[in-house]
């Protein structure tokens, strides 16, 4: 039996959290794997007014943001993040976003790997419908993001499991909003193991624009983009995973309310409570949606509409801190 198709999760994805300095810093990443990252997140837990999300690759480049809570355009900035380092990241002295003195932050740090089924498309829009953009993952996409990166415009979300036909529909990062539905996004196309399909609205192919999409497939032991229904009990539903997760994100699909964040390193231990929300600026929370999580899933352990309604539609993405069951049967402790 097969149990995962990656031992070392660390050598794809990790969490950190740190404490700004004001000054060029690098950072290392905590896991006994050295990981160079391609994709780095980065938030502010602490300060009290509040700072963007931020989002570095290295397809687009070092200095390079785009912000999840907002619609803004591709910003440069020379003392954000400066380099993708063999084991973690280093950063400016810029106190606006990712490096205040004394401020905590947390970096959610991705591999671009097809092993680990994750890949960056970059391309420039033609504002063409039914336009088919290839990708790398040789096995069919569950969840992108797409963003505009030239003009002001929302973080346009695919996931296979949003709808009956999700291929019709769509979520945006940045905002609150319920799925919609759209035939100008994805041209009602479902993806295929080589190719994702965009149609001719301005958010995912707008004409002549610079565009960014991060795909991800479903990888066992590893990463999983699921649905859950809530049951809006404090004994909330559980979700299986087949790992420990290390990170999960969760979108109440039917209803206005905020995605959700939460991971191994805030606070570390059950309950864990401290949640982020990719379309707000706020501060790490510990009011709210509650979790488990356990060595083969999450668990909701309190009622709430951004996290286990009374029969709410949820999707999440999750990647693993460990296998359930590693692939010498060997399984993993409990948190």
């Amino acid at each position: 039996m097969a149990y995962t198709t990656i031992d070392d999760s660390e050598a794809y994805f990790q969490v950190k959290t740190y404490t700004g300095t004001n000054a060029s810093t690098s950072f290392t990443l905590d896991g006994d794997t050295d990981m160079q990252p391609d994709l780095v997140w980065l938030k502010v837990r602490s300060a009290g007014s509040g700072q963007d999300h931020t989002v570095f690759d290295s397809v687009r480049g070092v200095q390079k943001f785009i912000e999840t809570n907002t619609t803004n355009a591709e910003a440069t900035g020379s003392n954000y993040l400066t380099a993708f380092n063999s084991d973690g990241f280093t950063l400016g002295n810029d106190q606006s976003h990712v490096n205040a003195n004394g401020d905590t932050y947390v970096a959610w740090c991705w591999k671009e790997s097809a092993t680990a089924g994750f890949d960056m498309v970059s391309f420039t829009g033609n504002a063409t419908d039914d336009r088919d953009i290839n990708h790398s993952l040789s096995a069919v996409p569950h969840f992108w993001v797409t963003r505009n990166r030239t003009d002001v415009e929302n973080w346009v979300v695919y996931h296979h499991k949003n709808t009956s036909a999700p291929e019709t529909d769509y979520l945006v990062l940045d905002d609150t909003n319920a799925t919609g539905d759209s035939s100008g996004v994805w041209s009602d196309e479902a993806p295929t193991s080589s190719v994702y399909t965009v149609g001719t609205a301005n958010s995912v192919n707008g004409n002549t624009d610079a565009m960014i999409t991060y795909l991800w497939t479903g990888k066992q032991g590893f990463s999983k983009f699921g649905s859950y229904i809530g049951n809006g009990n404090a004994d909330g539903t559980f979700v299986y995973t087949g790992f420990k997760p290390a990170w999960v994100m969760v979108k109440n699909t039917g209803a206005t309310e905020n995605w959700i964040i939460f991971d191994n390193k805030r606070p570390g231990y059950n309950l864990t409570d401290a949640l982020l929300k990719p379309n707000l600026n706020n501060v790490e929370s510990t009011s709210g949606v509650k979790f488990d999580l356990l060595s083969n899933g999450f668990k909701a352990r309190v009622s709430d509409a951004e996290g286990n309604s009374s029969g709410g539609d949820f999707i999440y993405m999750a990647f693993a801190e460990a296998p359930f069951v590693n692939s010498n049967g060997v399984p993993c402790n409990a948190r």
